[in-house]
């Protein structure tokens, strides 16, 4: 009989750990990623981006959860969000893709679906301001090669803008 593993080295705690990480946690700032189904560059056609850009001006969609910096690109959204009290990441992520799906011309659907099935999170570490994945995050398009000025790209946004700490 092979010797008894200590507890932090059994396959069920690596597992449980993953399942803590990907919990929904109030007042935690997370990276989401959202990509359109099949990875379709839907958002090159502008109508279809500004649709989508119309959601983040709206403040009851996100509830009391708050959007820090986002970022859209052809094939899918990505978005620092630190989310709220009252509704977990699947369900704020759920309502952007259903109010978003809503918001574009039926012929940038597939099937009635615009968004591919669940999405992507990431804890921001204690230790890496979020100022600083902000700005990561909205300089995709000059690293994707869009744009050579951020300027010239028009569908991102971050809550620093204005120059005050959100």
């Amino acid at each position: 009989m092979p010797p008894s593993l200590p507890v932090h080295d059994r396959p069920a705690a690596g597992f449980r750990r993953v399942r803590l990480e990907r919990r929904s946690v109030p007042g935690q700032t997370y990276l989401l990623s959202v990509a359109t189904l099949y990875r379709r560059p839907v958002f090159t056609d502008d109508d279809a981006a500004r649709a989508v850009c119309r959601v983040h001006t709206a403040q009851w969609p996100w509830r009391d959860s708050a959007v820090l910096a986002w970022v859209l690109m052809p094939d899918h959204w990505q978005g620092l969000v630190t989310l709220g009290e009252r509704d977990s990441l699947s369900t704020l992520v759920g309502r952007f893709k259903s109010l978003t799906s809503r918001a574009v011309e039926d012929r940038h659907r597939v099937n009635g679906w615009l968004w591919a099935k669940g999405f992507t999170d990431r804890v921001l570490g204690k230790a890496e301001p979020a100022m600083d994945a902000a700005r990561h995050l909205v300089g995709l398009p000059l690293r994707a090669g869009l744009v050579r000025r951020l300027g010239d790209y028009a569908y991102w946004n971050t809550a620093w803008l204005d120059g005050t700490e959100p």
